[in-house]
């Protein structure tokens, strides 16, 4: 099966966009094939504001999400790959979905000749997840 990812991006922008909301899209900037403006990217993720009235030729497609828009005046393409993308959200509410890390690549069917996991090594304590507010 195909990825669900663009089609949760999808149905989740369009919501937001319905109840008057503006989306912002979290991105993992370091992530191949990203093509964002660097001067915004901070601890390598940028968040992107979507909404129509910000970007130009907004493209939400199964592999990529494409927009012209501006930053700091200058007009940029931005050409995200839907892996990259960590979180779409409301920016007023935060309500929106996060995104764990895909790592098989999608176009490849998985099959049963796969390496096995290694099992993980005891080194210390073991670290929880943390959730960071992004404003």
């Amino acid at each position: 099966m195909t990825s669900s990812r663009p089609y949760l991006i999808r149905a989740l922008y369009e919501w937001i966009d319905d109840n008057g909301l503006t989306p912002h899209l979290l991105v993992n900037a370091e992530y191949p094939g990203v093509e964002v403006p660097r001067q915004h990217v901070h601890e390598g993720r940028i968040v992107l504001n979507i909404n129509p009235s910000a970007v130009r030729d907004l493209r939400l497609g199964n592999e990529w999400i494409e927009f012209s828009a501006r930053f700091g005046g200058i007009a940029r393409l931005v050409r995200i790959p839907l892996a990259a993308v960590q979180a779409i959200y409301a920016r007023e509410n935060g309500q929106g979905m996060a995104f764990g890390d895909e790592t098989l690549d999608e176009n490849q069917p998985e099959t049963d000749s796969q390496p096995e996991p290694e099992p993980p090594t005891p080194s210390g304590p073991a670290r929880r997840p943390v959730l960071k507010i992004v404003k």
